[in-house]
């Protein structure tokens, strides 16, 4: 099958740098998963004063107070279907503070024809929608215009003068010969809230298609 970004993008995938088509085109039944290791040179909340507020936010394994540079990184990134048989990519992100492991994971799901939905945090109980587009030179550009929390039974969609958008970069740097990638979550009212920035290197291992221990979230997300 292929991949969740190929069904999406269609024909555009063709238009992405050579060594993105291999990064993005691992499918549920590849056989393989992605690993990825590398220095990321921001990572984190950049407002000092908006840090003890983010522990309040009900989404864990997603956004954290910390913020520092030089921060070495890890990334998964696993092809599968989730529960209800949808073709998604389960991804589980690491960063190393002083003294502290931060993660950050999420799965996205093929939700509908041409249509993507990334949920986020340990139980997927924060779900944003996912546009991609292909920028001229071959880069992969995703942004996440609305986003909806639930909250047991309750789905929440949350107002846009109160939301955020997440922007994300990713493409192949040939003098480095490492992935790139810039994240930012932009807050309407305040600006950048939550960004990770920096380059990484990338294989490829035997995967049977199960989750293992420690990647498959405490609770699984069907609603949209």
């Amino acid at each position: 099958m292929d991949s969740v970004y190929r069904q999406v993008l269609g024909p555009r995938f063709q238009r992405l740098q050579p060594e993105l088509q291999q990064y993005f085109s691992l499918g549920a039944d590849s056989g393989r998963f992605g690993e990825g290791n590398g220095v990321f040179l921001r990572a984190g909340c950049p407002r000092p004063w908006l840090r003890p507020l983010l522990p309040l936010v009900p989404v864990s394994n997603a956004f954290f107070p910390e913020f520092g540079t030089s921060v070495p990184f890890s990334v998964r990134n696993f092809p599968h279907r989730d529960p209800w048989g949808r073709p998604a990519l389960t991804a589980v992100r690491s960063f190393d503070f002083p003294g502290r492991r931060r993660i950050f994971e999420d799965t996205t799901v093929l939700t509908g024809p041409g249509t993507l939905t990334d949920y986020l945090g340990r139980r997927r109980n924060l779900a944003t929608d996912l546009v991609l587009r292909v920028t001229e030179d071959g880069h992969l550009h995703m942004n996440s215009p609305g986003s909806r929390l639930f909250l047991g039974p309750l789905r929440l969609p949350l107002p846009r003068v109160a939301g955020a958008d997440a922007q994300v970069e990713q493409w192949w740097d040939p003098q480095q010969q490492q992935f790139r990638i810039r994240t930012r979550v932009i807050q309407r009212q305040v600006g950048t809230v939550f960004e990770y920035d920096g380059a990484f290197s990338y294989t490829y291992r035997g995967f049977d298609g199960t989750l293992p221990a420690g990647v498959e979230p405490e609770r699984w997300q069907h609603r949209t």
